[in-house]
């Protein structure tokens, strides 16, 4: 069996920079392949603005902010649509602001899909969404019941992490993870620690369908809903954990692949979200982090090494290597250490 059955990343996740100018315009991608992306998420690097979050499920001007509790919003001058390499933008300062330097995280999911959970007897409640099986990426949209019951998520396989943001409501987002089980959680927008919580119903989720519970944060009745789901795949998207050692020679992760993103959290202690890519950087170890729960402008830079085959932690801090803490991550692919073919990459 091939190694990766990926062997450009590009096709699925892109990272675009660029700076602001107050002008209706295109912004296109520079990846190996042209990439229309379902999920778009946008942070100004040299300004303190909140994230902004779109899909193509929810639709075009539709804006979720991860580090907000607030519900969806529209934004006439934002992310105005999704192009076939890149996307639409406004005039609005959330998201291009004049000499402002912006980073745009792109997923592409791609197939959209509905299910009747009566009629197909898959899940409990009714869902629709856009999916990805090649790349382990699905989005996926449902109207709450108030009731436990289980979703399609339209994969192939198990989701290994889930991001779910109530789009009607005041609400954290909820996000779950294989190495916390599912009878814990942790929440995009907050630096808390990981809980005990019910969101996925205590139970784990299957290759076709995620468990919900009661909670109203994924469940209030009549309300809209959506989630983000990521499976592994080898080569390309990778999820884990570590424990600190306290030391600037610290962990190092296997993923497989050289890195272009990472998304880290701290889950014992209270501590920040860190988003490291593979852009915004000089060379190892310069790799300034964005925190997704802050407004704050790209900082740090001294963290991590992003290496052909995972990441290493180079320093002793609290956020990313105290001793015996530890930390969970979610990482995508630029390239595969091995191709299909049998040729491997090298670290920068």
């Amino acid at each position: 069996m091939a190694y990766t059955d990926i062997d450009d990343p590009s096709a699925y996740f892109q990272t675009t920079l660029y700076t602001g100018n107050d002008t209706g315009r295109s912004i296109t991608n520079s990846g190996n392949s042209d990439l229309q992306p379902d999920w778009i998420w946008i942070k100004g690097r040299s300004e303190t603005v909140n994230h902004v979050l779109f899909d193509s499920v929810r639709g075009a001007q539709k804006e979720l902010n991860s580090d907000l509790t607030e519900a969806e919003e529209t934004q006439a001058q934002m992310v105005t649509s999704f192009n076939s390499n890149g996307f639409g933008m406004g005039t609005s300062g959330g998201s291009n602001s004049n000499t402002i330097t912006y980073a745009a995280w792109q997923w592409k999911a791609g197939t959209s899909f509905t299910n009747d959970a009566s009629g197909t007897g898959i899940g409990t409640i009714d869902s629709a969404g856009s999916v990805s099986t090649d790349a382990g990426f699905s989005i996926v949209s449902w109207t709450g019941t108030g009731s436990a019951g289980t979703i399609k998520h339209g994969l192939s396989t198990t989701p290994s992490m889930i991001i779910i943001k109530n789009r009607s409501s005041v609400y954290d987002w909820t996000v779950g993870h294989n190495s916390l089980g599912w009878t814990n959680v942790v929440f995009l927008n907050l630096t808390t620690a990981s809980q005990g919580d019910t969101q996925f119903n205590n139970t784990a989720p299957t290759s076709s369908v995620f468990s919900i519970g009661t909670p109203l944060m994924a469940n209030k009745s009549s309300d809209s809903i959506i989630a983000y789901c990521f499976a592994e795949k080898q080569g390309y998207l990778k999820t884990g954990k570590w424990t600190g050692n306290g030391s600037a020679n610290g962990p190092f992760s296997y993923t497989g692949f050289k890195p272009a993103f990472i998304l880290i959290k701290r889950t014992d202690v209270a501590k920040n979200w860190y988003i490291n890519d593979n852009l915004r950087l000089g060379y190892n170890v310069n790799n300034p982090y964005i925190s997704p729960n802050l407004t704050a402008a790209e900082t740090g830079g001294t963290e991590i090494d992003i290496l052909s085959n995972g990441f290493k932690i180079r320093a002793g801090g609290t956020g990313h290597n105290q001793s015996g803490g530890t930390y969970i991550y979610m990482a995508i692919a630029e390239n595969p250490f091995v191709t299909s073919t049998g040729i491997p990459t090298t670290a920068r």
